[in-house]
């Protein structure tokens, strides 16, 4: 029998930080997905979204930090990796002022946490973005019948906007992944693809390593959940959910892309926007396009999925129709095709929609899980806080009556990972919704 220090499960952005963390460690780590290569789940489809508004001093710290790993890319990685590397698109996020945001309390945040921003009203906004209409539509509606209150014009018009200049998006998700797995595989750690796990090895107290589907049994003390949507199967598997206040499922999601407006390059002069006004964002896609999302507005039916491995992948008129006529909203001059293009996944989403990072009540058992569709850009800072986590713990730290606290590697800030316990109560300060 195959023994490691740690089993990943998964190799999406989060596994393969979590790994790459612990191998710099010292530890010999093995990640374990059922795909055939690194990102190739959800991590694919991610619009990788590198932005800091949160509504709690923690979600803002942990993803302003975030910016500087991105930023810093290559030297963070340390290995080189002959596909390149992935690069972040500093093209800015614009947040609107309206009632769809509690944009205030991300305003306080932003000052309290130091993040680099600017205020302006539509009038200047305008001057950069002049594809963009003023008014404001608040509450999103779904374009369902001629009754619908989507179809009224309005007479009133948004606040203004915040733009923080250092954000944006990873061009590629997935070369991100492979990057981390270069990186990671420089220090020793393995990955095994095409591999299910089927059971969690335990006896009463602690894990003992995992069973994969072909039979082979391989041995660890420490075994991490980082399964994305999957992720509520491993901890049935390990028999660990009714130690858990916070618990996750899937969700299933569509992402939209559709042309920039004739004589307007977004892909260029474009930047990721967070429109709560009509429930969706958008920024800039590859050949000139716009990739649009939704933020889960409440007249959205959400769609769970039972069964990750079963979802229907093909896109909906319904929410093509619900997103891209959202973005017509704003953007009055878009071209709307009349073939739907884009792309269909999972998000792993959590009680409220914030992220679980944190051992369990089964000694040896870690998750990284409930990343809710918004925790690509915090996968560097996640995969830190594992680390620390996992290597105090498994020194005899008593994480649950003690939080362990790091403190982050580019801005100093005091991050606590108890913020992020299976223990929590539901976190009412959460928007309940996603933005990439």
């Amino acid at each position: 029998m195959k023994k490691y220090d740690a089993i990943i499960i998964g190799a999406g952005i989060i596994g393969c930080t979590t790994s790459f963390e612990l191998a710099k460690k010292g530890y010999k780590t093995l990640n374990i997905d059922m795909l055939s290569e690194a990102g190739a789940g959800s991590t694919i489809n991610s619009c990788a979204i590198v932005r800091a508004h949160y509504s709690t001093y923690d979600g803002v710290a942990l993803a302003y930090e975030n910016f500087f790993y991105w930023h810093d890319w290559e030297n963070y990685l340390e290995a080189k990796d002959e596909r390149g590397p992935a690069k972040l698109m500093n093209v800015g996020t614009i947040l609107f002022k309206t009632q769809g945001h509690d944009w205030q309390k991300v305003l306080e945040q932003y000052r309290n946490v130091g993040v680099k921003h600017e205020e302006g009203d539509m009038e200047t906004l305008k001057q950069k973005m002049p594809i963009y209409s003023d008014k404001s539509y608040y509450p999103p509606a779904m374009p369902d019948d001629e009754d619908s209150p989507f179809w009224q014009d309005s007479d009133k018009k948004l606040e203004g906007a915040i733009f923080t200049p250092e954000s944006g998006y990873v061009n590629d998700p997935q070369l991100a992944t492979h990057n981390l797995q270069v990186a990671t595989e420089a220090y020793g750690g393995e990955f095994l693809f095409n591999s299910r796990v089927v059971q969690i090895m335990r006896d009463e107290e602690k894990v003992l390593g995992v069973m994969l589907e072909d039979g082979r049994e391989i041995a660890a003390p420490v075994v991490v959940n980082v399964a994305g949507p999957h992720s509520f199967v491993i901890n049935r598997m390990a028999d660990v959910e009714k130690g858990m206040k916070i618990k996750t499922r899937a969700l299933r999601h569509e992402v939209h892309h559709v042309p920039s407006p004739v004589g307007f390059d977004f892909e260029k002069d474009g930047a990721h926007t967070s429109c709560g006004d009509t429930g969706i964002y958008f920024r800039p896609e590859v050949g000139n396009n716009i990739l649009v999302g939704s933020e889960d507005p409440e007249c959205e039916r959400r769609d769970w999925i039972a069964d990750p491995n079963h979802f229907n992948r093909n896109l909906t008129a319904e929410r093509w129709k619900a997103q891209v006529y959202r973005l017509a909203r704003r953007i009055p001059e878009l071209p709307i095709p009349s073939q739907p293009k884009g792309v269909v996944d999972l998000y792993d989403v959590s009680d409220d929609w914030l992220a679980i990072l944190d051992k369990s009540d089964l000694k040896g058992f870690y998750m990284a899980i409930g990343s809710s569709g918004h925790e690509f850009k915090n996968a560097p800072g996640i995969g830190y806080m594992m680390g620390e986590l996992i290597d105090a713990c498994q020194k005899g730290h008593d994480h649950d009556n003690d939080p362990i606290h790091v403190t982050s590697r580019y801005k100093g800030y005091d991050l606590n990972i108890g913020f992020y316990s299976r223990l929590r109560e539901i976190n009412t300060d959460s928007s309940f919704s996603v933005n990439g």
